[in-house]
């Protein structure tokens, strides 16, 4: 993260007697990562972080049918508005995508709260496309919406608890690694520069402690071998305080400040994080190009090291008409193929610019990797099979 929070009760100086109002120390838990190299945090527990009493190995049903080749190669469409309702946000995932680098799923959860979780591999990013959930952490707690992404530092435990009555639907982002924003948008010492199209103003963080009480609680955690549940002897939530640069935070869609050209921009000014080998980009209403003679839509453009998954979540796509896609709806473009607007969309969208529709009012999240993207079972089960012939089709 790019600067320095405080949260709730910790001593003047680091690693010094920090007691409890019974004269007992407070425990010290430093959550930092690439070791001791890069940015990390100190929570400070009323009991042991270390003290757990049981651990079991728990099936992954979310990968047990596995990942496929796209092979043939084409590029695929799917409509994650078929895919089930069900499940919690943490075990109701299913796989869409994945390779060694990336793994993302959707999620349409209408159950209770999900169990504590920690993700040991890597970062995770959630988009919320619908409902209303509170995401509770060792680090407190935070409200989110429609359009947030929230970013949940490696090893944080944490779980979902959706809003009563209401279907959360997200789009799951699980890295291998860390995810940062650009290292273009900061300066050398984290601060976002002037020319980023966000700010740390716009992002939202925990602001209190979360304190919650009990015993022998459980906490599923993922790590490279698989899911285990270890049971806690005292409940995780129970930080009193804790600084640092390492924390999860919340960034809403519509506060990315879209950069426009006269003439089309490509995908990297749209890009929001950077993970490994992966970035996410956000599509957001913008005006269009404004070149006189400006084409103000996407060219044909074939990414040779990347594939392209971009999950659309709002507004208008012109350039997609007559391909089948909505909002819910995700394509696939693989690395090996060409791509680009549908037959006759230029010309609508020219003429669209002269009857003085001059602002694009899509809305979407990209994701481009710099490895194939394998198939998993969810896209199998709601892909649209014409979509990969719809350029061949004539312009109505």
């Amino acid at each position: 993260m790019p600067y320095y929070r405080v949260v709730g009760e910790v001593p003047r100086k680091r690693h010094v007697q920090f007691r409890r109002p019974d004269g007992g120390l407070y425990a010290e838990e430093l959550m930092g990562e690439e070791g001791f190299s890069s940015d990390s945090s100190l929570l400070y527990h009323r009991h042991a972080p270390t003290a757990i009493i049981k651990s079991e190995g728990l099936d992954d049903v979310a990968v047990a049918e596995g990942l496929a080749p796209n092979h043939p190669l084409q590029p695929r469409g799917y409509r994650t508005q078929d895919l089930p309702v069900g499940g919690d946000l943490v075990l109701g995932r299913q796989v869409l995508f994945g390779n060694q680098d990336v793994r993302m799923s959707f999620v349409a959860s209408s159950g209770g709260p999900s169990e504590l979780y920690r993700n040991s591999v890597g970062a995770e990013v959630v988009y919320v496309q619908t409902g209303r959930a509170t995401f509770e952490s060792t680090y407190g707690a935070l409200e989110v919406g429609e359009g947030d992404y929230v970013v949940i530092p490696t090893g944080t435990i944490h779980r979902w608890v959706p809003k009563e009555g209401e279907t959360v639907r997200a789009l799951v982002i699980e890295a291998s690694g860390h995810v940062r924003p650009p290292r273009r948008y900061l300066s050398q010492f984290g601060q976002f520069l002037e020319h980023a199209p966000y700010s740390e103003r716009d992002l939202r963080a925990p602001a209190e402690p979360l304190q919650m009480e009990g015993g022998e609680v459980p906490v599923i955690v993922r790590t490279r071998g698989g899911l285990s549940r270890l049971t806690y002897l005292n409940h995780p939530f129970d930080v009193v305080g804790w600084d640092g640069c390492l924390y999860p935070y919340v960034f809403n869609i519509h506060d990315f400040e879209p950069i426009v050209k006269r003439t089309h921009a490509p995908p990297p000014v749209h890009q929001t994080f950077e993970g490994p080998n992966f970035v996410i980009c956000s599509f957001c209403p913008r005006p269009l190009d404004f070149h006189e003679e400006a084409v103000p839509i996407p060219y044909n453009h074939h990414n040779v090291d990347s594939d392209e998954m971009m999950f659309y979540v709002g507004g208008d796509y012109s350039a997609r008409k007559g391909s089948g896609i909505g909002v819910g709806s995700i394509s696939l473009h693989p690395a090996g193929f060409t791509h680009g607007p549908q037959p006759g969309a230029v010309e609508a969208v020219i003429d669209a610019v002269k009857q003085g529709h001059d602002r694009s009012s899509e809305l979407a999240v990209m994701i481009d990797t710099f490895r194939p993207l394998d198939l998993g079972p969810a896209a199998r089960r709601c892909e649209d099979p014409e979509y990969a012939w719809t350029w061949a089709r004539t312009a109505t």
